[in-house]
């Protein structure tokens, strides 16, 4: 079995694992902290991201750069260019710090309004914990991406599994005797020093990747940043997006909306994670194909195929979670935290699109043309979150996740006029062939699964488990008789 098969194998154990362990720790979590205490975890944890914007898009720049240098057998040059990025990185780490630093001692005038006294000093502690743990994590990124650029995907997929396994059972002990939010903090800078030190010993034992400083090469940064600078941007837009709403109901309400509104972003991130695994292996094909001058009809062709996949995958999702998400968080977290159910249905339906057509997105990143993409979507986004700022004060949640909505969105219509403008894609044949008629059989799947539903009371685990087993088995029998063609239906059944 090749690289690709096996880290796609393992990065769904990963996820499945990753969303198991979630959904059992996520309540015992809560128990153990609190509504308010897991509503200020979330609150520093999403106000701390930001910083990981420091990366400044390296890692993507990392990939792309070391891929390149090794398919010309470049070896001075991917050295030369290795150890000038550790510079920039020790560079950033630096700034990282003061800039930390200046927030912390203005945490008052951020939350102060929102935030207890007690709460104000818990809050301080966990957000100088995450300052350190990100500016060693940044520039520890770098062997992981060098694993992507050498194509060595196994490795790292095993030692993040690795590391969610042990982290699961040293959060559950720690809390069992009696640890809070500032222990959980701990715990997860600790592993994350840990998957540094050893992607670091693969890097230079098993790749023998060798990083040569010879001080600052002006001319390599400015290729360098030349490149990340979008990707860069790219991040902004992302962090805004996802860790912008509970800042904000942060800022304009309590940590008890911020707890509702994070379990609901924590499942509509599960349901980007499942689509998501195919695409994070995509770089490498991608480039290859625009290396080769593949034509438009070879691209939109690729772009259908991956769609198709990542179609079936995520209305599989969703469509189960629409009829029963209900249920789930009832009988998961409670029923104080039902409203989570619209949140994550709202992330759902905005990212089904942009999820299908993740292939065409590695392509123009690849073609350096993701700078058109990120500027339609810093100006929808920017509009999205000073909406959603002032909409949270009449509207709370819904105030906020839906003008981010909307603006994934208006980014979705940017991607696909850039599709056409620069690679000649065939954007009307690509959602015949992977959207229509799939929504159309999902629309009407569920219609008739809410009817048969209404008739039962799903109130315990064992019926939950029982309804998500027969509308799935249904759904996927029925889909691939209907959708699938031959190429795939011969795929499935000799996977099976």
């Amino acid at each position: 079995m090749s690289q690709f098969k096996k880290a796609a194998v393992l990065s769904y154990v990963n996820i499945i694992l990753t969303n198991v362990v979630g959904l059992v720790l996520t309540p015992f979590i809560i128990r153990s902290f609190g509504d308010s205490e897991y509503g200020l975890y979330s609150l520093i944890g999403s106000f701390v991201a930001y910083l990981t914007l420091m990366d400044l898009g390296l890692n993507n720049t990392i990939v792309r750069f070391v891929s390149k240098y090794r398919t010309e057998k470049n070896t001075e040059g991917e050295q030369s260019f290795l150890g000038t990025t550790m510079l920039v990185y020790f560079a950033i780490s630096m700034v990282l710090v003061i800039l930390g630093m200046f927030l912390y001692f203005n945490m008052e005038s951020i939350f102060g309004v929102s935030l207890s006294a007690i709460q104000m000093d818990s809050a301080k502690i966990m957000f100088l914990i995450l300052v350190f743990n990100i500016a060693i994590t940044l520039p520890g990124g770098t062997f992981l991406a060098i694993c992507t650029a050498y194509e060595e995907f196994v490795f790292p997929k095993v030692v993040m599994i690795v590391k969610y396994i042990l982290r699961a059972f040293t959060v559950y002990v720690i809390l069992t005797i009696g640890g809070k939010s500032i222990s959980l903090v701990v715990i997860d800078t600790v592993f994350g020093i840990l998957v540094i030190l050893t992607t670091f010993y693969y890097c230079v034992s098993k790749l023998k990747v060798k990083f040569k400083f010879r001080g600052i090469n002006k001319v390599l940064v400015k290729q360098i940043f030349a490149y990340s600078v979008w990707i860069f941007i790219m991040g902004i837009i992302s962090k805004f997006q996802w860790n912008g709403g509970q800042v904000i109901l942060g800022m304009n309400t309590n940590t008890e909306v911020v707890a509702v509104f994070a379990i609901g972003l924590m499942l509509g991130g599960y349901f980007g994670a499942f689509a998501g695994v195919i695409n994070t292996l995509l770089l490498p094909k991608a480039a290859n194909m625009v290396a080769s001058f593949s034509t438009p009809k070879e691209l939109t062709n690729a772009m259908i195929k991956v769609g198709r996949a990542n179609m079936f995958i995520s209305l599989l999702i969703l469509s189960v979670f629409f009829v029963l998400g209900k249920e789930f968080i009832q009988l998961w977290v409670g029923n104080s935290y039902k409203e989570s159910w619209g949140i994550a249905m709202i992330i759902m339906f905005a990212s089904i699109i942009p999820l299908s057509q993740s292939f065409g997105i590695s392509i123009l990143e690849i073609k350096n043309k993701i700078k058109y993409r990120a500027i339609g979507m810093f100006i929808s986004m920017s509009v999205a979150i000073v909406v959603g700022y002032y909409a949270s004060k009449y509207f709370g949640m819904y105030g906020v996740i839906i003008p981010i909505a909307l603006g994934m969105f208006t980014s979705t219509i940017i991607n696909n006029i850039l599709f056409v403008k620069f690679f000649k894609f065939d954007i009307i044949l690509f959602y015949k062939e992977s959207f229509l008629y799939q929504i159309i059989f999902t629309v009407i799947f569920i219609s008739l699964s809410i009817l048969v539903k209404n008739n039962f009371i799903v109130d315990n685990w064992f019926k939950f488990l029982i309804g998500v087993f027969v509308f799935a088995m249904l759904y996927v029998l029925l889909y691939a008789i209907l959708l699938f063609t031959k190429e795939e239906k011969s795929m499935l059944l000799n996977k099976i």
